[in-house]
């Protein structure tokens, strides 16, 4: 078994994206469950408003998805983020994003965890959808409207 590399000191600040190693990318997302969430893309202005909505495969505690690796078996149209993708859907994902913050040139949040040396850091500033979400089986798509919540913190 290989052992996955290392995470260099503050990759984030140095390396750019497509750089990164799988290991660094991966630990870039900040476990804050805002990207499950269903999204509604007006046509006529190009807004994406965030509903509570949850995708049927987030664990609304952990904000984590349930079946990560295979979960476009069960969401064929769940986003596969990589360098590549993420200059065509930033503007998708959470304001707050690591990977769009970066992408932009900006700087991680300072309750992402990379600088907290904390996973619960997040949640303790009140950054993710912890506790907060309705899942998609129990809001008929026609009443997601009802449901648009300011994604930011």
């Amino acid at each position: 078994m290989t052992k996955p590399p290392a995470l260099r000191p503050s990759f984030w600040d140095r390396v750019p994206l497509d750089r990164m190693n799988p290991a660094e990318w991966e630990s870039l997302c900040d476990g804050c469950g805002k990207c499950c969430l269903n999204k509604i893309e007006f046509e006529d202005t190009g807004e994406v408003a965030f509903t509570r909505i949850a995708c049927r495969l987030l664990d609304g505690e952990s904000c984590r998805c349930t079946n990560y690796e295979i979960r476009r078996q069960f969401v064929p149209d769940c986003v596969q983020l990589s360098p590549a993708t993420l200059p065509k859907i930033a503007y998708w994902m959470p304001r707050t994003c690591a990977y769009r913050l970066l992408w932009e040139g900006k700087s991680l949040p300072s309750w992402h965890h990379l600088l907290t040396g904390s996973h619960d850091s997040i949640h303790e500033a009140g950054a993710s959808v912890r506790g907060w979400t309705v899942p998609e089986f129990e809001v008929n798509e026609d009443d997601w409207e009802d449901h648009i919540i300011d994604e930011t913190p």
